[in-house]
């Protein structure tokens, strides 16, 4: 299913075959919660370049911001990786497979592999940061008085939240419950531990402690 490109509060859906195809195989992959979310979190990331002064790539914002919960589906469901790991190797195959240089897929892995770990991706390159940001005021409202309101709401009448909050958190706890050891050392385990009661989320003090260190 292809869809035309778009300009939503002011933000232009390149028209290019890269993107295009991007979003085609993005919407046989993932539900209508994920798909939307990520129109959402490059047009949020996008308004804050704009905001901010910078200049991303938006193919590769674009690119990012759809693969980066392409881990968190079904196809993913038997990984040992991260959700984050999966999606971003399938993003960077991709973009090699379409002819996109190395060093700039590196880029859109970066982002996605890093999107849930706070404070690093704000200081590395815009299609990094953005992507994190975008998706930041999508999921948790970050910086979200920041953007225009007419924009945001624009964001949102191209793309619905209905029931975002809890149809989020189930897409989530779907994509990682089958791996909980992987969200050692980032909030995700906070999911899990909402879902099941007898998830018990790694200690880095008992992983110390553990050590096979005499010390």
């Amino acid at each position: 299913m292809a869809i035309q490109s778009v300009t939503i509060a002011g933000i232009v859906i390149p028209d290019t075959a890269l993107v295009r195809d991007a979003t085609e195989f993005i919407r046989d992959a993932e539900e209508d919660v994920l798909f939307h979310h990520s129109r959402r979190a490059y047009l949020f990331g996008a308004l804050h370049g704009r905001r901010l002064g910078l200049q991303p790539d938006l193919e590769l914002l674009y690119v990012a911001a759809m693969f980066h919960d392409l881990g968190l589906t079904a196809r993913y469901r038997t990984s040992t990786e991260r959700f984050e790991i999966d999606g971003a190797d399938a993003a960077r195959d991709f973009l090699l497979e379409r002819g996109v240089d190395r060093s700039e897929a590196h880029k859109v892995w970066l982002g996605i592999a890093l999107h849930t770990t706070p404070g690093v991706p704000a200081r590395l390159d815009p299609e990094i940061s953005l992507l994190v940001a975008g998706v930041a005021t999508d999921v948790v409202g970050a910086a979200r008085d920041d953007l225009p309101s007419h924009a945001i709401e624009a964001v949102t009448a191209a793309h619905p939240r209905p029931d975002f909050k809890n149809r989020i958190l189930v897409a989530f706890n779907e994509g990682m419950k089958q791996r909980p050891e992987t969200t050692f050392g980032t909030m995700n385990d906070d999911v899990l531990a909402h879902f099941d009661p007898n998830f018990k989320p790694r200690s880095m003090v008992d992983a110390i402690y553990r050590s096979p260190w005499p010390e």
